[in-house]
């Protein structure tokens, strides 16, 4: 049986019940293009889309995923103009363009490890479905919906009426009045299919086609590869918020006119990630990427967990302290989960105690409030340490965050008290602490243990609790 997923499908602009086609749901993702490193923005949308795939399998769905490796075709401008991204890459670094893929395909593979993102079924790489985008184009050209310049293959959008449907465009607006420089281009919106090899240098990267020695358009290796794998139409295809008006647009406009089948039926899309100047982009330079933050002494699942503080939907704005904070957060949460659940064989049902965490992440996906979910199960002293095991592993199965991972306890001495694994805590507060410990002491040499008993309480109020040592100290933790 399967639960009912509730998913913002951006085409209908509403949050609405998933179905699948088939048994199996089959999810799409746009990939890396692989010039330089991913950045922590573009991380986020990976993992929204890792979120997304759990949540479906939880649901009792099964998910057939393809994620490609964009490593030839990709322009630095969505206006078919500019140079190769790959081939910038190479100059910048002085490697090949195949050597540029590889690495920065190994670097976006270990990023994807570290932050417990599943890997898809399928990662298809552009430049080893070439052939898949030239028998795409020739349909398109065999229907008339495309034409040839001195650059390239373009595809007509004035001969695909639904063009501007997708991300509700104005396409009259957009074809009157351009003051952009469209070249031999018919209307602003055309885009390229084949871009032809310049004739005065070679490429790296170029192949033999029908229409002259070229490379695909970067939207053309999307479709063909999607349709390859996964058929039409594609159950989910995802994706940053920024791909709705070029991108995506282009896909649907491709394979439905040279189909005449829908293309896929749910989209959807993640927000941008923001910093104070605006959004991270590699283009502007000065990006953070996950090694940032490793090489700063932080846990990957840090920003993993950072991520779960907005909606996917909603923008959410980096910095480098809230990731420190989440850092501190995931430390606090993995010793919560070691304090509060014990394994053991739990065979009751666990509906009851799940329901709010299968209420948030089936409904769009709200990570936010799964969070809450887990701080008030963890604190809740009327759910057995074995029931949270349970409830805690089902969950896990949707975070990864490595919860059940061992959090070495480290011990700070101040006096005659020890402080287990509070480097949080302030050490004005240390100071307090340590005062109430040792007049605790004192009244307990001077037997009076009423006294004794309301420090331990003034203790627990701040969520301290105490364990007395057999050599005079006191070990202080904080729940």
């Amino acid at each position: 049986m399967t639960h009912t997923v509730y998913l913002y499908n951006t085409e209908e602009r509403k949050k609405m019940p998933f179905s699948a086609e088939g048994s199996t749901v089959g999810m799409y993702c746009c990939g890396p293009t692989v010039y330089n490193y991913a950045h922590i923005g573009n991380m986020r949308t990976y993992i929204f889309e890792d979120v997304l795939k759990r949540v479906l399998r939880l649901a009792g769905y099964p998910v057939r995923h393809v994620v490609n490796i964009t490593d030839v075709g990709h322009l630095t401008s969505d206006a078919d103009k500019g140079d190769d991204k790959m081939e910038l890459g190479a100059a910048r670094e002085g490697k090949s363009v195949w050597d540029i893929a590889r690495h920065y395909t190994e670097s976006f593979m270990q990023h994807v490890a570290d932050l417990n993102i599943d890997e898809p079924d399928v990662w298809p790489r552009a430049t080893e479905h070439i052939s898949e985008m030239i028998d795409l184009i020739t349909a398109l050209e065999k229907k008339g919906y495309t034409y040839i310049t001195s650059d390239g293959v373009y595809f007509d959008t004035s001969k695909y009426p639904a063009y501007a449907d997708f991300a509700q465009l104005n396409a009259d607006e957009m074809q009157e009045g351009s003051r952009v420089d469209m070249g031999e281009k018919k209307h602003k919106t055309d885009f390229a299919l084949w871009k032809f090899s310049p004739t005065t240098t070679q490429r790296a990267m170029e192949w033999d086609s029908p229409w002259g020695v070229g490379f695909p358009g970067w939207h053309i290796e999307c479709s063909a590869m999607s349709v390859k794998y996964l058929g039409q139409p594609l159950d989910i295809h995802c994706g940053g918020i920024d791909h709705v008006q070029v991108h995506h647009t282009n896909e649907i406009a491709q394979v439905e006119a040279a189909t005449g089948k829908k293309y896929c039926n749910t989209w959807v899309h993640g927000e941008f990630m923001v910093m104070d100047s605006g959004k991270m982009s590699k283009s502007k330079g000065g990006f953070v990427t996950l090694d940032t933050l490793k090489d700063a002494g932080m846990n990957p699942l840090a920003f993993r967990l950072f991520c779960f503080s907005a909606h996917y939907r909603s923008p959410l704005t980096f910095s480098m302290e809230m990731v420190v904070e989440a850092d501190k957060t995931l430390r606090r949460l993995i010793k919560a989960v070691q304090k509060n659940c014990r394994p053991g064989a739990y065979s009751e049902d666990l509906s009851e105690v799940m329901a709010g965490f299968y209420k948030a992440v089936f409904d769009d996906l709200n990570m936010p409030k799964a969070l809450a979910w887990l701080w008030t199960l963890l604190r809740d002293q009327k759910i057995s340490a074995e029931a949270k095991e349970a409830a805690v592993r089902r969950a896990e199965e949707v975070f990864a965050l490595d919860l059940f991972s061992v959090e070495e306890p480290s011990c700070e001495q101040v006096g005659n008290v020890c402080f287990m694994s509070m480097e949080d805590v302030p050490s004005e507060e240390k100071e307090e602490i340590a005062t109430l410990v040792e007049d605790r002491k004192a009244a307990r040499r001077e037997k009076d243990f009423a006294r004794a008993d309301a420090l331990r309480d003034r203790l627990a109020e701040k969520g301290v609790v105490l364990r007395d040592r057999p050599d005079g100290t006191v070990e202080c933790e904080q729940i």
